[in-house]
């Protein structure tokens, strides 16, 4: 098989103001290096629980959420993060859920987080951090890892686990093996995203805020060498076809706002128990669960209780009729009736790409907007706002002898 076209998928629907998500980061400070983030370390950058509930209010003025995703740096450094939880539980009526590294998650702040109202848990482990004690493992030796954490959440039980992990060229490999280990834990394990490592492509742009050439060594981006060429969603779903499971099938995508047929948010959603996929939701189901929540709840859905997604034989019955995949799922949940069948998300994230005309070719709808000056901006592309005040515009890369002429016209 081969990866899907756009026609074939359900287009989500998510737009600026109506989304599944907001992404707030309460502190900019992190506990560990990863290769790939886009966020500067800042030591000194933790918000008042006051500047908090400002970034939530500009949110909820501007935007219709289902959660809110907590991040940085690292959220759990802050020390005010379960009031901050409770915050977003409690006054807001949104469904907090944190994105670590797990560093400082203990077994008691896993009770207290669940306490206040988090909903869940993203983790982020993956062979490009500098972890104490786990160094120079790959992939498949930190799912020991990945598996401690997602079992210490289901022990206190009632919150969501994801896990997320930046693929490499050099790492792709390795994707096939999670999406295996993560079906051999479909009961704990809700949901794996794959982001694909963005480079700035220094190679081939030169960058500008308002119009002025800017050196962009300032800012936490990277250079072609970890992946001389792009990674493409398509990629990696062929890379899972060939090596994890031929029927391996998306269902629904984000497009870009340059390139509408780029899968910038690729999502796949698998029913089963551990150790067996039975089959897959097809785009039908999305828009059901999609366009169905926002008509109950007025607001698209990201994240449901882990009880929800015991229910796999239950949405196997419930939308066969309108979903042509999930038909021939019907006679295996029927014939195993003592086996619990769980649903479980794969999503595939590309970040910011380059069209040939040096335009950024962003996610469409995108989730993760954040709060920058009481406006929403990508918070993949913050440190662009906090160092030159706009977003950086890139225009074809200058020869050497072309950069030493307009040096002489400007001296003369």
């Amino acid at each position: 098989m081969a990866a899907p076209l756009p026609t074939e998928l359900y287009r989500l629907p998510w737009t600026l103001t109506d989304n599944i998500l907001s992404w707030l980061e309460p502190t900019k400070r992190c506990n560990l290096y990863c290769e790939g983030c886009y966020s500067k370390n800042d030591p000194n950058s933790d918000k008042t629980v006051e500047q908090v509930r400002a970034d939530m209010d500009a949110f909820v003025s501007q935007r219709t959420v289902d959660s809110i995703s907590i991040a940085g740096g690292d959220p759990l450094v802050h020390p005010r993060i379960v009031d901050i939880v409770r915050m977003i539980h409690d006054e807001y009526g949104l469904k907090p859920v944190l994105n670590t590294n797990a560093l400082a998650l203990t077994p008691e702040l896993t009770r207290q987080l669940k306490d206040a109202g988090c909903y869940g848990f993203t983790f982020h482990i993956d062979s490009s951090q500098r972890r104490p004690h786990w160094r120079d493992k790959n992939e498949i030796e930190l799912c020991e890892l990945r598996l401690h954490y997602a079992r210490q959440v289901a022990e206190v039980g009632g919150m969501s686990v994801a896990f997320n992990s930046t693929v490499f060229a050099d790492t792709l490999h390795y994707v096939p093996e999670l999406v295996k280990w993560a079906e051999e834990h479909m009961d704990i394990v809700h949901n794996m995203v794959f982001i694909l490592f963005r480079t700035s492509r220094m190679e081939e742009h030169d960058y500008f805020a308002n119009g002025k050439p800017v050196d962009t060594g300032q800012l936490v981006y990277y250079g072609q060498e970890k992946n001389p060429a792009p990674l493409f969603a398509q990629e990696v779903v062929e890379t899972i076809q060939d090596k994890a499971d031929p029927a391996f099938m998306p269902a629904a995508y984000l497009g870009g706002t340059k390139d509408p047929n780029t899968f910038k948010w690729l999502l796949t959603g698998r029913i089963g128990h551990p150790g067996k996929t039975l089959g897959y939701a097809g785009p039908k189901t999305m828009e059901i669960i999609q366009t169905g929540n926002h008509f109950i709840n007025k607001r698209y859905l990201a994240y449901v209780r882990p009880n929800e997604l015991r229910h796999g034989r239950r949405l196997v019955l419930g939308l066969s009729a309108f979903d042509k995949r999930l038909r021939p799922l019907i006679p295996k949940v029927l014939l195993q009736p003592w086996k619990r069948q769980y649903y479980q998300s794969i999503l595939i994230i590309q970040p910011v790409d380059w069209t040939k005309h040096h335009e950024a070719n962003m996610c469409d709808g995108c989730p993760d907007m954040t709060v920058h000056n009481g406006k929403l901006v990508w918070s993949c592309r913050l440190e662009e706002m906090l160092n030159y005040g706009c977003f950086l515009s890139a225009g074809p890369k200058k020869k050497v002898e072309e950069v030493a002429k307009t040096d002489t016209a400007v001296a003369t």
